[in-house]
C-alpha cells in the first residue's frame, strides 16, 4: 500500500532537501489617493514583467507576479523552510529516479478546465525537453513524465536528482493548461494566460501596469480580501515613493536607502526590510587574451574592494559582505565563507605585479542602472576602489534589456556587476553559474575539479556528503576568485500603514498572504 505524503505530512527541507498582451493601450494611470473601503491592492514595481511565457524567463520581478496567477506542484513555506503540496496532494519516491505525485482533486483552470496529469506531462516536458527556453537548464534532468491515471503520474529522471522537489516548486515550474494552449496556440496564450491561481489575468498595458482580477473558483478558497490587483510599472525611485506617500500605491518595491527615514516618519507609511536570497557580484571574464585570466588579477581586484564600506556608505548597513552566492538557509551553505571578505590593497598591488602589470590597466565594466538596489551607484564606487590599485575601469551604464542582450550574446567585455537570486535555495542553483560549457564564450572560467564536484553532488542522494561536496567546491571558487562576490542583498519595500505586509527572502510578492489592517 502507498504511502503518501500529504498536506498533513509536509516534506521538511533537511539537509538533503534544503533546497504580450491583450487590453487597452491606455496612457499611464494617474495615482488617486485610495479609499479605505478599496478592494484594490496597488503594487509598484521598477521593471515590467517580461513576459508570461513561465518557463522562458530567469526574472525574479516577473515570477514575482506569475506566482499569483499560476501553481506549482509543490511550494516553499518561507518561514518554516519546508516543501508543501500546492497542487499535488503528496508524493511517493519509487526509485532515486522516479517520483510518483498525486494531484488534488476538483482544481480547475480560470477557464473551467480541470487540472489533469496531462497538464503536468505538458508543463514539466516543455521545459525539460526545449533547449531554446531560458529556464531549460534547470529542468533538463527530468527525463519524463508519465501518466498513470487523470490525478496520478510518475516523473521520471535521467539521473538521481536530489534536488528534484526544490525544482518543481520554483520558477519555471508553473502548470499550464494543456488542452487549452493546444488548441489555440502558445501565442494565443500569452496574450490570453489562464492558470489555476487564486488571481485571474484582465490586462497587461506595457511599461505601465499588468492588472488582475480575483479568481471565484480557486481550490484553495476564494480571497476574501482583495478583488483586484493592480502591478504599476514605475522604474524612476522618486516616482515610486511619491506615489506611496500620497496614497496612489500600497508597495512600492526596491526603496533606496535616501528614502528610507522619509517613508517611515511620513504618517501612514513604513519600510519594511528582511533579508534577500540575492547577492550582488562581479562577473569577470577568464577567456584568454584579457587580463581577468589571470587569477593573480581576478584576486587583485577582489583585495581592492572594501565589501563593508560598500554595504555602510551605499546600502545604510543594510546588505552583509559575503564570498560564496550561496547563502544561509540554502542547502550546501558555506557559513565560514560569509559574513567576511577580503580587503587588502598593498597585496592587491604585489600580485598585479606578479601577474605583469605593476602600473595597472584599463578594462571597461558593465553595469545595469535601476535593476538593483543601488547597482549605479556601487559600480562607480567600485571603479574608484580599483583606481588604489592603477586600473582604470570605464564604467558603461546600460538599460536592463540590453544589458541581458549583451550578455547573453557573449559581447560582454572584462567585467559586469550582477546580483543574482536563488529560488531552489540550493546549492546546486547557485554554483550551476561555474559551469564552463553554460557560459562559455561569456565568462570562460573552467575549473576541471569544481565541476567534477558539482557533477557528483548532482546526482548525490546522500544529503550529509553532497553537503559537503558544495561546501568544498565554494572554497575552491573562492581560492581561485572565479567571480569577486560583493555582500548579500536586503529587501526594502515601502508599505502603507493600511497594508499588513511583509517582504520574503525569495523576493516573490504573494497576494493571498497581503491583507488589511
Amino acid at each position: 500500500m502507498k504511502k503518501w505524503v500529504g498536506l498533513a505530512s509536509s516534506v521538511l527541507l533537511t539537509v538533503g532537501l534544503l533546497v504580450a498582451c491583450s487590453g487597452d493601450d491606455s496612457s499611464t494611470s494617474t495615482s488617486t489617493t485610495k479609499k479605505e473601503d478599496d478592494r484594490t491592492l496597488t503594487i509598484a514595481m521598477g521593471t515590467d514583467m517580461v513576459t508570461f511565457d513561465v518557463h522562458n524567463h530567469v526574472n525574479t520581478s516577473t515570477e514575482a507576479i506569475h506566482v499569483n496567477m499560476f501553481n506549482y506542484l509543490f511550494k516553499r513555506d518561507n518561514e518554516t523552510g519546508e516543501i508543501l503540496p500546492d497542487l499535488a496532494e503528496g508524493y511517493e519516491k519509487i526509485d532515486d529516479k522516479t517520483w510518483e505525485v498525486k494531484l488534488k482533486e476538483g482544481v480547475k483552470f480560470h477557464n473551467g478546465e480541470a487540472l489533469d496529469s496531462e497538464d503536468v506531462k505538458f508543463s514539466l516536458e516543455r521545459v525539460a525537453h526545449d533547449s531554446t527556453l531560458l529556464d531549460h537548464i534547470n529542468y533538463n534532468s527530468i527525463k519524463e513524465v508519465q501518466v498513470v491515471d487523470e490525478l496520478t503520474l510518475r516523473i521520471v529522471t535521467n539521473e538521481p536528482d536530489p534536488a528534484l522537489l526544490n525544482r518543481i516548486s520554483r520558477i519555471a515550474s508553473s502548470i499550464l493548461p494543456s488542452e487549452y494552449i493546444e488548441e489555440n496556440g502558445m501565442d494565443h496564450f500569452l496574450e490570453n494566460p489562464v492558470g489555476t491561481g487564486p488571481f485571474k489575468f484582465s490586462k497587461w498595458v506595457r511599461d505601465d501596469r499588468i492588472v488582475l482580477e480575483v479568481y471565484d473558483d480557486y481550490f484553495d478558497g476564494k480571497n476574501e480580501e482583495w478583488d483586484e490587483v493592480v502591478f504599476r510599472v514605475i522604474p524612476e525611485n522618486s516616482t515610486r515613493v511619491s506615489e506611496l506617500l500620497t496614497g496612489g500605491v500600497d508597495i512600492a518595491t526596491n526603496m533606496p536607502p535616501s528614502e528610507w527615514k522619509r517613508i517611515d516618519d511620513n504618517d501612514g507609511t513604513h519600510l519594511s526590510q528582511g533579508t534577500s536570497n540575492r547577492t550582488m557580484m562581479i562577473f569577470v571574464r577568464s577567456t584568454e587574451g584579457y587580463p581577468t585570466s589571470d587569477p593573480r588579477v581576478r584576486k587583485a581586484l577582489d583585495l581592492a574592494i572594501d565589501n563593508k564600506a560598500i554595504t555602510d556608505n551605499l546600502l545604510n548597513g543594510a546588505g552583509i559582505p559575503t564570498i560564496t552566492r550561496v547563502a544561509p538557509g540554502n542547502f550546501g551553505f558555506a557559513e565560514d565563507l560569509y559574513d567576511t571578505y577580503n580587503y587588502d590593497v598593498e597585496e592587491a598591488k604585489k600580485l598585479l605585479a606578479e601577474a605583469g602589470y605593476p602600473d595597472g590597466f584599463e578594462m571597461t565594466f558593465h553595469s545595469p542602472k535601476g535593476r538593483y538596489l543601488q547597482d549605479a551607484e556601487i559600480a562607480e564606487m567600485v571603479a574608484g576602489m580599483w583606481t588604489a590599485i592603477g586600473v582604470k575601469a570605464n564604467v558603461e551604464f546600460m538599460e536592463w534589456s540590453s544589458f541581458v542582450e549583451l550578455r547573453n550574446s557573449g559581447k560582454n567585455k572584462d567585467a559586469y556587476l550582477l546580483a543574482l537570486g536563488n529560488s531552489m535555495f540550493d546549492a546546486a542553483n547557485a554554483l550551476d553559474w561555474y559551469n564552463y560549457e553554460r557560459f562559455k564564450g561569456q565568462i570562460d572560467y573552467h575549473n576541471e575539479e569544481v565541476e567534477e564536484l558539482l557533477a557528483a553532488a548532482a546526482q548525490n542522494m546522500d544529503p550529509e556528503e553532497r553537503a559537503e561536496q558544495y561546501i568544498k567546491a565554494q572554497h575552491l571558487l573562492a581560492e581561485d576568485t572565479a567571480h569577486i562576490v560583493l555582500h548579500q542583498e536586503s529587501i526594502n519595500v515601502g508599505v502603507s500603514d493600511a497594508i499588513d505586509y511583509t517582504p520574503t527572502m525569495d523576493e516573490i510578492i504573494y497576494v493571498d498572504s497581503i491583507n488589511k489592517k
